[in-house]
């Protein structure tokens, strides 16, 4: 059996993630621990006990992310003797989560991820004036409908793109919040049923973000590349990469580019994987899987019982 581990995007984050992994291993909380150390912050008194609202900005709700799934994988290798090098085949994660990922295959230090996060966070938000974008997830859309429908809202001056195709009939568009609004009058006409604004601060992986771009190439280029010990299935181009310089460019394309999820998860099965594990916060990765492809087995990993059981069944 060939497994690949994944890691989820924003929006999973909730107010205690991460505290059962805390309170049940050492090897979590030396995970946040150094988190903590990397930012400078507690960050990890904010995932357990939040704010919400605090938690949820974006430059804490990614490094909250990683931690979590880092978390996770320090468990699997210290308690369980389970070694992603050894038992894996590829790794990928969606938006942030490809930061999980490759700090997960060796590539980037845990620190170091934790400090990307923080810094492609306060990027994405500087981006743009909160106000001026919007993103919205179409309902029942195909990504040939969701393009059209980016076609049709669009203006002079007024950007609309498909941000993010995840599984069938989950697509989320984004760019200028003007165009975005119009996307309410044209989804019938397209067959797709609702257009449902999303909570978010700024209008991800649209053009909008080339100045967050801008900074992670500058932000990337001072950080250290190691080769990963698993192939890296890339957000944008949904092939397996392992060279450095060729990450360094991968990472700082999507930002402003398409996240390719269903593609990402379709594909597994033709690298041969038969089984795909999702590792951190919720299990929103684990139901989008279910609705991609039933040739690989869905693993959610977020409970020390889930990684009780992972540990029995390998």
């Amino acid at each position: 059996m060939t497994t690949a581990f994944t890691f989820p995007g924003q929006g999973s984050q909730a107010p205690g993630m991460g505290k059962a992994l805390a309170d049940a291993f050492g090897a979590a909380r030396d995970v946040f621990g150094e988190v903590d150390e990397a930012l400078s912050q507690n960050l990890s008194k904010l995932m357990f006990e939040g704010p919400e609202g605090d938690l949820t900005l974006t430059e804490n709700a990614q490094p909250a992310l990683m931690a979590v799934s880092m978390a996770i994988v320090r468990v699997l290798e210290r308690e369980g003797g389970f070694r992603l090098a050894e038992r894996c085949s590829y790794v990928a994660g969606h938006s942030l989560g490809e930061y999980s990922a490759l700090v997960a295959a060796g590539a980037f230090s845990l620190s170091d991820g934790a400090r990307l996060l923080k810094a492609r966070g306060q990027a994405m938000q500087r981006a743009v004036p909160v106000g001026v974008g919007a993103m919205a997830a179409l309902l029942g859309a195909e990504i040939a409908q969701a393009e059209e429908l980016c076609k049709l809202i669009s203006a002079p001056g007024e950007i609309a793109a498909v941000a993010n195709d995840n599984a069938p009939g989950q697509v989320v568009i984004s760019g200028h919040k003007a165009a975005i609004d119009r996307a309410a009058e044209h989804v019938k006409a397209l067959g797709i049923k609702r257009a449902m604004p999303l909570p978010v601060s700024a209008p991800f992986h649209s053009p909008l973000m080339k100045p967050a771009a801008e900074e992670m190439a500058n932000v990337l280029e001072r950080t250290t590349i190691n080769t990963p010990s698993l192939p890296l299935i890339a957000n944008v181009t949904v092939t397996p990469v392992i060279d450095p310089a060729a990450i360094r460019e991968l990472l700082v394309e999507q930002v402003t580019g398409r996240v390719r999820w269903r593609e990402t998860i379709a594909a597994m099965p033709g690298l041969g994987v038969t089984k795909v594990v999702e590792a951190g916060a919720g299990k929103v990765l684990t139901g989008m899987a279910k609705r991609i492809t039933t040739d690989v087995e869905p693993v959610s990993l977020e409970t020390p019982a889930d990684i009780e059981a992972f540990l029995k069944s390998v």
